[in-house]
């Protein structure tokens, strides 16, 4: 006959994330059992509340996914995550590098920890499911006060090389995207290389 724990292993699966309260759905004593399960291994706690159950490779254990860790977090999966790294990407000029990785989603704001990791989560009210180049630079400009560049001198690059994107894509998320400010750059910018090309 099966223990109750046994019962248990059997919901979880290799390289998943779980929450105490998915947890809680197979067992009354929640705490007892996540504390045998991370202690044999089933488990491994990552912050409060999160757990993963360990997949393992042909290169040893498998971390969890960004993705995966913050869909438990939020218990969502309407939400846009990267590295502020990618806007050295865009021929503009930038070259620092960040240990965080933004979060744009609809619930929560503020830095959290996950699996030893830092994850800075910002509310906004609409973003895009996936990033273009497009986008990444209107958010850029939108953000500007907050990467350790110079501003000035990114904004003198982008200006000067605006072509380096879509001129309509560009129209169009910094219509959708962009604050007031961003809009009015991008809109000015575009039509100055439309006078003198």
């Amino acid at each position: 006959m099966k223990t109750i724990l046994q019962s248990l292993k059997q919901h979880i699966q290799p390289g998943e994330v779980y929450r105490r309260s998915d947890i809680e759905n197979w067992t009354t004593a929640v705490d007892r059992h996540l504390h045998m399960l991370t202690e044999d291994g089933t488990l491994q706690k990552l912050s409060q509340g999160i757990y993963y159950a360990p997949k393992k490779s042909k290169f040893g254990v498998s971390p969890p996914t960004d993705h995966s860790l913050v869909e438990r977090f939020l218990k969502d999966d309407t939400f846009l995550l990267f590295s502020p790294n990618v806007f050295n990407s865009l021929g503009l000029g930038l070259t620092q590098l960040y240990n965080i990785t933004w979060v744009y989603n609809h619930k929560r704001r503020g830095v959290f920890t996950l699996n030893s990791r830092n994850f800075l989560f910002k509310l906004k009210s609409t973003f895009p499911a996936t990033l273009s180049r497009e986008y990444l630079v209107v958010d850029l400009l939108n953000n500007l006060s907050e990467v350790a560049e110079d501003s000035e001198k990114v904004l003198g690059i982008f200006q000067r090389n605006v072509n380096l994107f879509d001129a309509e894509e560009l129209k169009k998320m910094a219509s959708k995207y962009g604050t007031g400010s961003v809009r009015k750059l991008i809109f000015a910018t575009l039509r100055k290389i439309q006078v003198y090309a």
